[in-house]
C-alpha cells in the first residue's frame, strides 16, 4: 500500500502556513475529522500536557490517516520510547520540547530516524502502509523523508544554539515554544517583548540558513502574530481544543442570551 501524505509538509514544502489543531483533552477518532472541517492542516496530539496515553494518541493518528489531517504527536524530552510507538502505530511527525543545543537534537534525530541517519527499530509495516509493505529497506527509506521532526525552543539557550541545532542533519523544524522562552527570561507572556522579537530573528535566520521550517507555538493574536509569520514562521500551533471549545461556546452563549429581551 502507498504511505499516507504528510499534508503539513507538503505545506511547508510550498512555502505555505501548515496549520495545527491542538488535541489536549479530545479523544474521540472524529478529531482529525473535526480538526479538517475546520480548514487545519495537522494535529498536534500532546503528549507533554494532555494526560493522554500512547493508545490514546495513536488511536487518533490511526483514524487521521484518512480524514484529510496529518497526525503529529509531542512527546515529552526524556519518553522517546513514546514517539517511537506512536511513529510505529500512525504518527507522521513528532515534536520534542526543550532540546537547548545540538547534542539533544541529535538524540532526537537517532531515536526517529532509521538507518543509517538515525537507530530507529523496525516494528514490522506501519500504520501509515496500512501494514502492507513490500519493500522493507524502501518504506524506510521513504519514511526518513515523510516523516516530521520539530524540535522546541525555549530557553536563551536554546535560542543562543539555534544554528547549531538548525544544522543537525534530520531535524525538520525548529518551534518556539514562546509561552515557556518568554518564562525562562523572566518576562512571562510578554510574547511581543523586544527580547523575544529578537530571538524569533535569531531562529529564523538559522532556519533560512540551514533549510528548516520554522515554527511558532504560544502566539495566537492577531497584532504579533502577522510579525512572526512575516519573519518565516510556517509550521503554527494554532490553538488547543479547549481554546476552541470555551471560545465558541462563550460565543454562543452570548449570542442567545443577548436575544432574551
Amino acid at each position: 500500500m502507498p504511505l499516507a501524505p504528510n499534508l503539513a509538509r507538503r505545506r511547508l514544502e510550498m512555502g505555505e502556513l501548515a496549520l495545527g489543531f491542538g488535541v489536549h483533552h479530545l479523544r474521540t477518532p472524529a478529531v482529525g475529522m473535526i480538526a479538517a472541517a475546520g480548514g487545519f492542516d495537522w494535529l498536534f496530539i500532546d503528549m507533554e500536557h494532555g494526560a493522554m496515553s500512547v493508545d490514546d494518541a495513536t488511536k487518533m493518528c490511526m483514524a487521521a490517516l484518512s480524514q484529510g489531517v496529518t497526525p503529529i504527536v509531542r512527546v515529552c524530552k526524556d519518553a522517546l520510547f513514546e514517539g517511537t510507538r506512536c511513529l510505529d502505530n500512525g504518527a507522521m511527525g513528532i515534536v520534542v520540547p526543550h532540546i537547548d543545543n545540538a547534542q539533544e537534537a541529535e538524540a532526537v534525530v537517532r531515536a526517529f530516524r532509521y538507518p543509517p541517519i538515525g537507530e530507529r527499530s523496525w516494528g514490522g509495516p506501519p500504520a501509515q502502509y496500512g501494514f502492507v509493505v513490500s519493500d522493507t529497506a524502501a518504506a524506510q527509506a521513504e519514511l526518513n523523508k515523510e516523516i516530521l521532526v520539530c524540535v522546541m525552543i525555549e530557553t536563551p539557550e536554546a535560542v543562543g544554539n539555534a544554528d547549531a541545532i538548525a544544522a543537525v542533519p534530520g531535524v525538520d523544524s525548529l518551534m518556539i515554544g514562546t509561552s515557556d522562552l518568554t518564562a525562562s527570561m523572566g518576562i512571562a507572556g510578554q510574547i511581543g517583548h523586544p527580547d523575544v522579537r529578537a530571538a524569533y530573528a535569531k531562529v529564523a535566520d538559522a532556519c533560512t540558513k540551514h533549510g528548516k521550517h520554522m515554527g511558532m507555538g504560544g502566539v495566537y493574536d492577531e497584532k504579533v502574530a502577522p510579525d512572526y509569520i512575516a519573519l518565516g514562521a510556517r509550521f503554527l500551533l494554532s490553538g488547543s481544543d479547549h481554546a476552541f471549545l470555551v471560545a465558541g461556546s462563550h460565543a454562543r452563549a452570548k449570542f442567545l442570551r443577548g436575544l432574551q429581551k
